[in-house]
């Protein structure tokens, strides 16, 4: 069953030909490291001609920064109204926000989201097309979140813009047909979390974190996606969406008076009421560093995020501090400390860096970076390492002037964009944040003393009392993270955040070799393997919303044709006939008879490979049981004659195959789930197969038709 990935990637080779750019198939992460390789080369030779350079010159002294004049006012129905005029473009822009903390969604967790996206799918007077051919038509935005709307347009559209945010906002439809899509969506983008260690360390870090009774705790699963339900989607907007819990900004081309005007014309009707309130206790932080590990099998790296929440508040007297601290942990690009120790001084990684973020409810502190395995816990002990001597050995005044150069740089840069500076006057209001604030903001950076810092890192940094989360490859990384856990047991959780039970010790009562032979009998119960003759697959599956189909003939341990059709159109022609393999395609035709291209088509010819693993001298080795979304299975690690290694699982109660991880030739994790076995005259076969880290997205095939033993004709493996 292993053929699968290599047809589908066939099929995405051939996709990718007719649908994607060059450089949307370009390596854009390799780019980015090649070129941040040779910035960092740059900056260690100086010209001795150019010295001077190296210096830089003194600061000078922080100057109080001009926004520009905003503008409020609170309509009767309670809505307050932020004006930010700029004439330079004639444009204009609304943005309503809602007031409200996040609210504890339980086992619905993600239907506020679905919300949000509903508003706009459709109103009592338009459809979802309807509104989108009205914004293009004026070649405006329009888009809405659980949190409020967004709408622009030139500003002599401002009136057409207006009638349709005033559609969405008082009139949302809450169409069943637009939230089953949302959910299917929203199904779908979960199955990509499985394969992205990134989205699993978050996952993680956020359960850990902030606990079930918190709002930041709660993680999209797909169980949840199973019981979101339209009704609450109805009832939270008609809860939270009122005026008086409601901020508006309007930013660009209009003055105050026509803001006002427009505002009471088009928001003045909207009925204020009662808004619930939600009220959350400060999450405690782990009492002493627990390393919390996902399995992600055939890992060459693993992803690191030491983390825990941090009691820091937009507005805070030592928020800039923090900043400031943090950009000379990690938070600079290169200059960072985590940087030059674990890329340039270690080569462990590409990257090391840190976050520290503000927040109204709860902040959180995160140090990441993704990592070979044999230097995991190497990795671990410099994080640790920089994060004490952050708190315990004063900073340098050049290091701390570099960090203040860099945050006065971002910020200079960003009063060069309008919305920049209509958030500004949001935070002021919103945060009670005195009225100067952004105005003196560079005379307080620059204010900031080396004592201020270590009080920060005294203050924020705990690497004692850290969550360390780790996704990678158990067998290879797991048990030397036992160092850094206080009680010496290391947590399994699944890539939603859910504890796992990982069983250490290896069953003794049956072997690899059983297992897979229970397995074949649990495939074949009606038959014998050597009276499977032929077999003819048809399956199919959606591409980026395009339909695919695929038909696999296979002549047991001697024939193989493969074509791949997407549109009605033929995309690739695979064929091996007993000697030859020919491949044709949008790139022409090639044959082979040898090569990697020839011994991958020439394996098909088997038609179940764990038949052949014990006569063809595969190594199989039992790894111990393990649970995979709520069942027990066994971990069976494979290794081929050619060294290839793929590590399967299987059902503890069914013994059929539920999952398999390979790496492929390009070093990506590749993960195969089979379910919905159906008898087909004996043979019992797994009707869908999932395919994921083999694309962007998962690949979801169900197989629409198998002919076992049928007459196949001659032609569709002929090669002339």
């Amino acid at each position: 069953m292993k053929t699968y990935n290599v047809i589908i990637l066939a099929l995405l080779t051939a996709f990718c030909l007719t649908q994607c750019t060059p450089k949307t198939t370009e390596s854009i992460s390799s780019a980015a490291e090649e070129v941040a390789d040779k910035a960092v080369e740059m900056t260690k030779t100086v010209d001795p001609a150019l010295a001077w350079r190296a210096t830089a010159p003194a600061p000078a002294p922080a100057r109080k920064i001009q926004l520009g004049n905003y503008s409020t006012f609170t309509l009767d129905n309670g809505l307050e109204v932020i004006v930010v005029e700029n004439n330079k473009l004639p444009r204009v822009a609304y943005s309503l926000s809602l007031k409200n903390n996040p609210v504890l969604e339980g086992e619905q967790a993600g239907y506020v989201s679905v919300m949000g996206d509903l508003l706009s799918r459709g109103t009592t007077t338009k459809t979802k097309a309807q509104i989108d051919e009205a914004v293009d038509f004026i070649g405006g935005r329009l888009s809405t979140s659980s949190s409020g709307m967004f709408v622009s347009s030139l500003t002599k559209h401002k009136a057409s813009l207006l009638d349709l945010a005033q559609d969405v906002l008082f009139n949302p439809s809450f169409n069943v047909e637009e939230f089953d899509k949302i959910i299917t969506q929203a199904r779908s983008g979960l199955q990509t979390v499985k394969t992205d260690p990134n989205s699993m360390a978050s996952n993680v870090a956020s359960v850990l974190n902030y606990g079930e009774n918190h709002p930041y705790g709660e993680v999209d699963s797909e169980e949840a996606l199973d019981k979101i339900k339209i009704e609450s989607c109805k009832e939270y907007y008609d809860a939270y969406f009122k005026p008086n819990n409601a901020y508006l900004t309007i930013v660009g081309d209009i003055s105050k008076d026509e803001a006002m005007e427009d505002a009471e014309k088009y928001f003045g009707g909207w009925k204020k009421g009662t808004v619930p309130e939600n009220n959350y206790e400060m999450p405690a932080g782990p009492k002493e560093s627990k390393v919390a590990f996902v399995n992600k099998e055939a890992a060459v790296q693993s992803v690191i995020n030491i983390t825990y929440p941090v009691a820091l508040h937009p507005g805070d007297d030592d928020v800039l501090a923090a900043g400031l601290m943090n950009s000379i942990l990690g938070g600079g690009i290169f200059s960072g400390r985590l940087m030059q120790n674990l890329r340039e001084d270690k080569a462990f990684t590409y990257g090391a860096r840190s976050r520290l973020s503000s927040d109204p409810l709860v902040g959180e502190f995160v140090a990441f970076a993704s990592v070979r395995n044999e230097v995991s816990d190497s990795s671990v002990t410099e994080f640790i390492y920089e994060m004490n001597r952050l708190a315990t050995e004063p900073v340098s005044e050049e290091d701390l002037q570099l960090a203040k150069n860099s945050q006065a740089g971002s910020f200079a840069r960003s009063l060069e964009q309008p919305q920049t500076l209509a958030r500004y006057a949001l935070n002021i209001v919103r945060y009670d944040l005195p009225d100067d604030y952004y105005e003196t903001y560079l005379e307080k950076l620059e204010a900031v003393t080396v004592a201020d810092i270590t009080a920060a890192a005294k203050k924020y940094i705990r690497p004692n009392n850290a969550n360390i989360v780790v996704v990678g490859n158990k067998d290879e990384v797991a048990k030397s993270l036992l160092p850094f856990d206080a009680d010496g047991e290391i947590d399994y959780y699944d890539a939603f955040g859910k504890k796992i039970e990982i069983s250490e010790v290896i069953p003794t009562d049956i072997s690899a070799e059983e297992i897979l032979g229970n397995y074949i009998d649990k495939v074949l119960p009606g038959m014998k393997y050597e009276e499977i003759k032929t077999i003819q697959t048809t399956f199919g599956m959606n591409i980026m919303g395009q339909e695919a189909s695929m038909q696999m003939s296979v002549v047991g341990g001697e024939k193989v044709s493969n074509v791949m059709t997407m549109g009605g159109n033929v995309m690739q022609d695979s064929r091996y006939d007993g000697k030859t393999v020919k491949m044709s395609g949008m790139q022409g035709t090639q044959t082979f008879t040898e090569g990697p291209e020839f011994e991958q088509l020439k394996g098909q010819t088997k038609i179940l490979e764990q038949y052949y693993y014990d006569k063809e001298g595969y190594n199989m080795e039992l790894k111990g049981i393990e649970q995979i979304e709520g069942q027990q299975v066994y971990k069976v690690a494979i290794v081929s004659p050619d060294d290839k290694k793929t590590t399967e699982f299987y059902n503890v109660e069914t013994s059929l195959l539920t999952r398999s991880v390979s790496v492929d030739d390009a070093g990506k994790t590749i993960l195969t789930t089979f379910s919905e076995y159906k008898d087909i005259g004996g043979l019992n076969w797994p009707h869908k197969v999932t395919i994921e880290g083999a694309a962007p997205f998962p690949l979801n095939m169900e197989i629409k038709d198998v002919k076992l033993n049928a007459d196949l004709s001659d032609d569709l493996f002929s090669i002339e």
